[in-house]
């Protein structure tokens, strides 16, 4: 039995999937405004020589932020808990960090590779699913109770 045949698991999913998007983004803006705090305030404690390494830190962070929120027990990024989504494996499960890994990785390389025109991806596809969801074999589904 298909753990996604309910048709109102995808319900309104693409404006959600987007407002979800902007607030993750405002947040991890948020997260790297600290950041950048820390950092100057790190380059003078430490006369810049801890500099170079901690500049490769600000990539880590919007990774380890879609990674960890994903893969931990909500299965969704803060943005997607607001407007009830979730992401899902192909048996309904929740998926684990290394998954969770591989999909923020996906999404950030197929992104960054077409300047965002792979997130119109869903328009033409079924269930509403972006390239990254179909090669990680991830879905995200509105949470409608529990699963």
């Amino acid at each position: 039995m298909d753990p996604f045949s309910d048709p109102a698991q995808f319900d309104g999913l693409l404006w959600r999937r987007c407002l979800a998007y902007f607030i993750d983004l405002c947040i991890l803006l948020g997260l790297l405004l600290v950041y950048k705090v820390a950092l100057v305030f790190f380059t003078v404690i430490t006369f810049g020589l801890a500099t170079p390494l901690l500049v490769l830190l600000a990539a880590a962070i919007p990774v380890a932020y879609h990674t960890l929120t994903i893969g931990g027990s909500g299965s969704a990024t803060l943005g997607m808990r607001l407007f009830g989504l979730q992401v899902r494996v192909w048996d309904g499960g929740k998926p684990g960090y290394i998954q969770a890994l591989l999909h923020t990785a996906v999404f950030y390389v197929t992104t960054s590779f077409t300047g965002g025109l792979i997130l119109l991806w869903p328009l033409f596809s079924n269930r509403r699913r972006c390239l990254h969801d179909q090669l990680c074999g991830t879905m995200v589904v509105r949470r409608l109770g529990r699963m």
